[in-house]
């Protein structure tokens, strides 16, 4: 599929960019919404780029979005996940938090709560759950890296393994059609699978926009999820695969 020059000029702002809003497209080409979006359209058809609801991403499969790019992608429906995730953990309970823009959200919602105990390889979200005072906030050990405070390594895969908790909630960067978790890290992937192995209940959230989305390394399977939480309903085979594994599903 040919492109013309300003949208090739767009892929390449894009890349260079990471994550980018319609608004900021629109200002820098000067041209109307509906024309970024069917430019938007056009390019994630041709697989120049990953569209998301507001705005797009470079394709990429070997790097992540920048960690501030994601902190502002999908805001609103981080938001509304988060709350309802949060309305689902008890007081007192003991959570597993690990790596991501939305389970940071998540920490933040729970801050009206009492007397959790926390585990999390999340400088982030260790730093945001240490305000509560009745809070007992455990940070793993292990490589911080340096991008998006997320702690990882062996030594994080062994810490975690010390605990069995309540809940983990975890987050991902993709999941494929045929219910394969993705990620870009393969030392994140571990630290989530331990998670997951060392949980009573575990509890997987994320927006839309994860859907179909491409990583390169399998962190495992959505049958392995009990509790799944998102913001639009997942397609049709995805939705296929929760139902056969008695996922139960939330969308916000």
């Amino acid at each position: 599929m040919s492109l013309n020059q300003r949208q090739t000029e767009l892929v390449e702002f894009v890349h260079n960019n990471g994550f980018v809003n319609i608004d900021t497209l629109v200002q820098h080409f000067d041209v109307t919404p509906q024309t970024i979006r069917r430019d938007l359209n056009k390019l994630a058809e041709n697989g120049n780029i990953i569209r998301h609801h507001g705005g797009a991403e470079a394709a990429s499969s070997s790097a992540n979005t920048s960690y501030q790019s994601r902190k502002i992608m999908n805001l609103d429906a981080k938001e509304k996940i988060a709350k309802q995730v949060a309305s689902m953990i008890p007081n007192g309970a003991s959570v597993f938090i690990n790596i991501g823009t939305t389970t940071e959200t998540i920490a933040k919602a729970l801050l009206n709560h009492s007397n959790l105990n926390i585990v999390t390889n999340n400088i982030h979200v260790a730093t945001i759950l240490s305000a509560k005072e009745d809070f007992t906030v455990i940070i793993a050990a292990g490589e911080v890296r340096h991008k998006d405070g997320g702690i990882i390594g062996e030594a994080t895969c062994d810490f975690i393994s010390q605990f069995h908790m309540d809940f983990g909630i975890i987050g991902i960067s993709g999941i494929s059609n045929d219910g394969s978790l993705l990620d870009f890290d393969f030392r994140e992937v571990k630290v989530a699978q331990a998670i997951i192995q060392n949980s009573t209940t575990v509890i997987l959230a994320t927006d839309h926009s994860k859907f179909g989305r491409n990583a390169m390394v399998k962190q495992g399977n959505i049958s392995q999820i009990d509790h799944f939480f998102t913001d639009e309903v997942p397609p049709g085979d995805l939705t296929e695969i929760l139902e056969a594994n008695n996922v139960q599903t939330y969308v916000v």
